[in-house]
């Protein structure tokens, strides 16, 4: 990669239309039709520069409900494509309109699209989406960046997960710039998984919340999708390395022994100990009922932001990562206070209103 793949100067063409060198597109992606007859479409902006070089696709909102990926490829689109020198990158900000139109995950025939790639022409409504997104995109590029955000509930901490084991696509994920990396083919019939299996390196980010576009997840993810354009020689400029990265060897849920609600003590990309208290169970009367602990170092890759559990409800997601923790806080502590991880991790924290064990008020 870092631009040593051959130019290439191959046909572009998407939805029966030919863009040449140099060309800015917008076009409808027809995808299905509603109940009338009428045509359901998605957007995709192409922005060809003159020079030839690697193909690129952005995609967010295969979830209906996950828009993080919508905001970051809007900026991208706005302020990285107009600054495109060689190559093409094409960005799809919404894949399910369905679920983005309704506010949902799925697909009308409750289907999860991200487990119908490469789909099919002649099967189900989710399976024919993910056919034409195959067929008229991934198919045409040579590397992938595909978005997303956590679960309804839950929050994750900006991660990068990608088979690192598929030429090109360490160097996509070490590039893009986060501070973990999560090595792993992917669920049969995810966009990544298929379109590594068809010869397109493709990585995804898992970050924030349904809903909403997060300003410093917006910034993680731009600055991410410059770093690899910058990686593949695509724009001029310098690739931004964050205060510390670390591959995570292992991933483990700590789930709520007892229904009751919680009172978090960590929050998304916090460091914490083996025995640290992660969140204390509380009647609805305040009276603690159980204290869940870290099983080992590790690092808060995601949590619950639904403080009312259930037994076996998930609530804090551990990674645990190479490097040790010793390391990773001196790292930490050398970066500049106004960073994006220093932000990144106050703004996380809002959204989850921990507070230090022992202490139950937050004040």
């Amino acid at each position: 990669m870092s631009g040593s793949q051959k130019p290439t100067r191959r046909r572009l063409t998407i939805c029966g239309q030919r863009i040449r060198a140099g060309q800015v597109c917008d076009l409808r992606l027809k995808m299905s039709e509603t109940y009338t007859g009428d045509e359901i479409w998605v957007p995709v902006r192409v922005h060809r520069a003159r020079k030839a070089g690697p193909r690129v696709f952005l995609t967010a909102a295969i979830h209906g409900d996950e828009i993080n990926g919508l905001g970051i490829i809007r900026e991208a689109m706005l302020r990285l494509g107009p600054e495109l020198k060689a190559g093409t990158l094409i960005c799809v900000p919404v894949v399910n309109m369905f679920g983005f139109e309704a506010g949902q995950r799925y697909t009308p025939d409750r289907r999860d699209l991200n487990r119908m790639f490469p789909g099919s022409p002649n099967g189900s409504l989710a399976n024919r989406v993910a056919n034409i997104l195959f067929d008229e995109v991934v198919r045409k590029c040579d590397y992938g960046i595909d978005l997303h955000s956590a679960a309804e509930g839950r929050t994750n901490f900006p991660n990068v997960r990608g088979d690192l084991n598929v030429p090109g696509v360490r160097t996509l994920a070490e590039s893009f710039g986060c501070e973990l990396i999560v090595h792993g083919r992917g669920p049969e019939g995810s966009l990544r998984y298929a379109a590594c299996q068809a010869g397109c390196p493709t990585i995804i980010l898992e970050a924030g919340e349904v809903a909403k576009i997060e300003p410093t997840v917006l910034q993680v993810g731009l600055r991410g999708i410059r770093n690899v354009l910058v990686q593949l020689g695509m724009m001029r400029g310098t690739v931004h390395r964050p205060a510390y990265q670390t591959r995570v060897q292992k991933k483990t849920w700590v789930r709520a022994a007892v229904g009751g609600l919680l009172r978090f003590h960590v929050a998304p990309g916090d460091l914490v100990e083996a025995g640290q208290p992660l969140a204390t169970n509380e009647s609805l009367f305040g009276d603690a009922r159980s204290v869940l602990i870290a099983p080992s170092d590790a690092i808060v890759l995601g949590m619950a932001t639904m403080p009312a559990v259930k037994p076996g409800e998930p609530v804090c997601h551990l990674a645990v990562p190479r490097k040790s923790l010793r390391s990773i806080r001196k790292a930490l502590d050398a970066a500049a206070d106004e960073s994006i991880p220093h932000q990144l991790r106050r703004d996380m924290a809002s959204q989850v209103t921990s507070v230090e064990y022992g202490h139950p008020d937050p004040d």
